[in-house]
């Protein structure tokens, strides 16, 4: 050799006389090689003993040595590097091979068309990692194990499946997964260094040459997770895990959905075959459903039928359906969903525990952290904290634009069992009562929002002003999104004879019902209500309350039998205790029910009895009253065939809105302006002036827009399509279209109405008469508050 430099098998004693030679120190070496100083370290002090072939070179180079100097060196770091063990073919499969295949695995196609992208692609940039992560039940792990034997093709050197133990009371450590993936590509435990850096080092260094795939299934977390990942090479990794691992970096994500449907019953077929399915079509998709579409729950409940090949699906179904023994037919052998549920929740805080148990008893079927939080007794703050981790772990379901989160069907009966069997009656009726006061009392409060007579206090009288929504807009954004659970706080208030506050509550959703009359839940609380005020003893409130429900039963379900009831029941309230005003609203929604069951000369007799009622009223609410059966009159005699008196007296409607009523601001006089301009717009249409109709309509429906009233400006929009459709206008079918499609959404009778006079229009070239009317049906109109 070269100045008698002796050769060595000692890798890193030969590297060290070399260095020493060429009077290099290590961060010189390591500058010129570009090889780490730690890295030379290890090399030297011979804790790596097999360093690739690239850095063997580039060290050659580094120090100047000469052909057969580096071969040298480079035989002694071939002494070191591991020897793939006997057992241990080009499959790769070693201690870990990967697990059997699910012969009945199902769905999942786009998931794994993007697995087998990143196969193709795996080397072009490094090596690929994939996380696939979710809620308990998904099916991630035999996902993942599918993928792989679908992959194994495209990794010749190898491919390796790990369990990490991520749900155990102790999951596996990094130090000891690399020692069993060392092991696997030929590593003897004798040359297996004791460190968990020099672990990963090595195992960097060897996946780095091989083109391999490998399946870390069941991770605990980001730390156990980052030494096991290849640095460099063509290799494939797909870690599985319930947590998100959302601090892995440059990592794919691939996100399991819930089976569809018809997916579900697809595995349900599989697992115990298309004759037993096809025989009870129905009841296998019951059991889809009742299966949450869950691939755990839908194998186990297709095991427990496979088990017993004489059991008609429908006597699992029936079973099933029974929510408190769900969970107990969700079980067959050693699966069981509950078992899966349970393995996440262990592992949980106890106050993040306390969130998921007490969040299951929120009504409908999302929930905010300020539910949560009165639920589970925490600050706002610590909600959204536990909810945040328990989204991370799988267990919750954010939702994309708000700060609002669901359940799995089957994750919120289990949630709810552990109220019983941690927290108690005691505890789970204490946390009830505690969120409905404060939520009713908030829901009263953003409800005064809309009632010009008690705007001003609002805010005060939420349970904590400084957090209370502020303005109508904020008000109404959170009575519509926490709908469910203020109506079951209503609910639960009048189960316990609170009833001055559910009376309370239901005055101040008055004005605010109108802003959203397609929603069917008016008929609960108007009718709670009256029956609040008839267990009080007071008749004047059940009057109101009586006429509040004959409104939603007219407008809100479309049942004028049970309407006409309601108003009677008002109107002989009102009379026993002299109150004109509300005998004239029961007059006037009693006509509109009676219009709806085919009466219309009983309804123009309700209505002229209405107006003399109230003709006599000078406080705003009786001229606002008067003003909307004026309205509603002349509706009626409109769609009598006498166009010109109801344009009559809705001219006489239009003189007092722009007189103004006193006590009543411009933005509440503006709505009942606009309604009163769609019946103009009416009633020029009826007398087939459609020039002059079009622009009353175009005002209306602005109005309506920007107060955004969907249930009266889909009406007004109607109405104005009918017009312009026989007026032969170019806008005349997309604004029928829109109606239509609103209306039906709206579940509103009238959409039949925007459908035949879009149909009309199909038929004609357009001209007098394409889907024009009488307008705006009587039905609807004849009970509007303004």
């Amino acid at each position: 050799m070269r100045n008698g430099t002796p050769s060595t098998r000692d890798f890193g004693q030969q590297l060290r006389n070399l260095r020493v030679r060429a009077a290099l120190s290590q961060e010189a070496l390591s500058h010129a090689a570009g090889v780490s100083v730690r890295a030379l370290a290890d090399m030297e002090r011979g804790r790596t003993r097999g360093p690739q072939r690239r850095t063997v070179q580039a060290l050659a180079e580094a120090l100047g040595l000469d052909d057969a100097e580096a071969a040298d060196l480079e035989r002694s770091a071939a002494a070191g590097r591991p020897r793939p063990k006997a057992a241990t073919g080009p499959s790769g499969s070693g201690v870990l091979g990967l697990p059997r295949d699910i012969r009945d695995f199902t769905a999942r196609g786009p998931a794994l068309a993007r697995l087998l992208e990143l196969a193709d692609d795996a080397g072009t940039d490094g090596p690929a990692v994939t996380v696939v992560a979710g809620q308990p039940g998904l099916g991630k792990t035999a996902f993942a194990v599918h993928a792989a034997h679908r992959l194994a093709p495209h990794f010749p050197d190898g491919q390796f499946a790990l369990d990490l133990h991520g749900m155990d009371a102790e999951p596996a450590t990094p130090r000891d997964a690399l020692a069993r993936l060392l092991g696997a590509v030929g590593v003897a435990d004798a040359a297996i260094p004791s460190g968990t850096d020099d672990r990963a080092g090595l195992w960097r260094s060897l996946a780095g040459e091989r083109r391999m795939l490998l399946l870390l299934d069941n991770a605990a977390g980001e730390d156990q997770v980052g030494p096991l990942l290849p640095a460099t090479g063509p290799s494939l990794t797909i870690v599985t895990s319930r947590h998100a691992l959302a601090g892995l970096e440059s990592v794919h994500r691939i996100d399991l959905a819930l089976l569809r449907r018809e997916e579900a019953v697809e595995l349900l077929t599989r697992i115990i075959g298309p004759a037993r399915v096809q025989a009870e079509a129905q009841a296998a998709r019951d059991l889809a459903d009742l299966c949450g579409h869950l691939p755990l729950a839908v194998r186990i409940a297709g095991q427990r039928l496979l088990s017993r090949p004489h059991e008609r699906l429908s006597k699992l179904v029936a079973r099933l359906a029974a929510e408190g023994r769900r969970l107990d037919g969700l079980q067959a052998g050693n699966l069981q969903v509950r078992a899966a549920f349970a393995l996440s929740y262990r592992q949980l805080p106890d106050r993040t525990r306390t969130l998921l148990r007490r969040a299951a008893l929120a009504a409908g079927g999302d929930f905010s952290p300020e539910t949560a939080a009165l639920l589970a007794g925490s600050t706002y703050d610590e909600a959204v904290a536990c909810a945040e981790e328990l989204t991370d772990a799988g267990l919750l379901q954010s939702e994309p634009a708000a700060e609002r989160y669901r359940f799995h069907d089957l994750l919120r009966l289990y949630a709810a069992e552990l109220v019983d069997t941690e927290d108690g009656p005691e505890v789970r009726a204490a946390a009830l009562a505690r969120t409905a006061d404060r939520m009713l009392r908030r829901a009263t409060a953003a409800a005064l929002h809309f009632d010009v007579d008690h705007e001003q206090s609002a805010s005060h009288l939420d349970p904590d002003p400084g957090q209370a929504p502020t303005g109508r807009d904020e008000a109404r954004a959170w009575l519509e999104a926490e709908r469910a659970q203020w109506l079951a706080a209503l609910r639960q208030a009048h189960e316990a004879g609170h009833h001055r506050q559910v009376l309370d509550a239901a005055r101040a959703m008055h004005w605010f019902s109108d802003l959203n009359q397609h929603w069917e839940q008016w008929v609960e609380v108007f009718r709670r209500s009256s029956e609040a005020a008839r267990a009080l003893g007071s008749r004047q409130e059940e009057a109101v309350h009586l006429n509040y429900l004959a409104w939603a039963y007219n407008l809100c379900v479309h049942d004028p039998r049970a309407a006409l009831t309601a108003a009677d029941g008002a109107l002989s309230a009102a009379r026993e205790c002299a109150d004109e005003l509300e005998q004239g609203w029961a007059l006037g929604y009693a006509a509109g029910a009676l219009y709806r069951l085919g009466r219309p000369e009983e309804a123009e007799e309700r209505l002229r009895e209405a107006v003399r009622c109230l003709a006599s009223q000078e406080s705003p609410q009786g001229r606002l009253a008067e003003l909307t059966t004026l309205n509603t009159l002349g509706t009626l005699l409109r769609h009598r065939g006498r166009a010109a008196e109801a344009l009559d007296v809705h001219r006489r409607s239009e003189r007092i809105c722009r007189a103004g009523v006193p006590g009543r601001t411009d933005e509440v006089l503006a709505l009942y302006l606009a309604v009163v301009r769609q019946q103009i717009g009416n009633d020029l249409a009826a007398l087939e002036r459609w020039h002059e109709a079009e622009t009353p309509l175009r005002q209306a429906l602005a109005a309506f827009d920007e107060a955004q009233m969907p249930a009266w400006s889909e009406q007004a929009r109607l109405d104005l399509g009918r017009v312009l459709g026989a007026m032969g206008h170019p806008e005349a079918r997309a604004t029928l279209r829109t109606a239509r499609d609103a209306l039906a959404e709206l579940r509103s009778p009238r959409q039949t109405e925007a459908a035949e006079a879009l149909a009309a229009l199909d038929e004609t070239d357009a001209g007098a008469g394409a889907g024009a009317g009488a307008g705006a049906g009587a039905a609807d109109l004849l009970d509007r508050r303004p």
